[in-house]
């Protein structure tokens, strides 16, 4: 791992995949379609990475699994905020790569081929239970929060493995969720999803 600087983000983030809702990928039981296709979209409230701001920008993740999530060989694609300047973009690369530590870098361990990171216009939409994500001509998102036995969103704590640890998730249902993009195409509906808040640093 390089050399870790000072940086903070934080903001809103939020998941889809093509398993059954709950994603059963959290608990590190085997993906309920045994392979997993995931996207994953954060919007940078605020942040900074060695006193630059990041703040108002958004990333996006798309990954793939061939098999059980623990076990590694995943594919992923990064998208990078195109307001981003030369600076910026290293920085969210550097961050959403793993190099500068925290969170991201045990998400990225799982790893083992980057496809290619690209600068794209990526529109990331909050509308109170719901979350949206389009990425013009690669990958279009939207999902839809579960309701709890008590009322309000059904959540979950402190699982296994996720992408967010500083928030419990909200679990979600996605109304359209389509990506196209390398040698990928996907396209789903009433499938998992996630959202929350989220806090990473190193």
């Amino acid at each position: 791992m390089d050399k870790t600087i000072d940086w903070r983000l934080h903001g809103d983030y939020f998941e889809t995949c093509n398993c059954e809702t709950a994603c059963p990928c959290v608990w590190l039981q085997p993906p309920s379609e045994s392979n997993c296709k995931l996207m994953v979209a954060w919007h940078i409230e605020g942040g900074h990475f060695n006193g630059q701001s990041l703040e108002r920008l958004n990333v996006a993740l798309a990954c793939y699994s061939p098999g059980h999530m623990k076990d590694g060989n995943w594919q992923a694609s990064l998208y990078v905020d195109e307001q981003a300047d030369v600076q910026q973009f290293d920085a969210i690369t550097q961050i959403f790569s793993g190099k500068q530590g925290g969170h991201p870098a045990i998400l990225m361990s799982f790893v083992s081929e980057v496809l290619g990171v690209k600068k794209v216009r990526i529109d990331f939409q909050v509308q109170g239970n719901k979350r949206q994500l389009r990425i013009p001509d690669i990958a279009q998102a939207e999902i839809e929060s579960i309701q709890g036995i008590k009322g309000g969103d059904a959540t979950i704590e402190n699982p296994p493995l996720c992408v967010v640890t500083s928030h419990p998730a909200v679990v979600a249902r996605s109304k359209n969720y389509q990506y196209q993009d390398y040698d990928k195409a996907w396209k789903f509906t009433d499938r998992n999803g996630y959202y929350s808040p989220f806090i990473y640093q190193p």
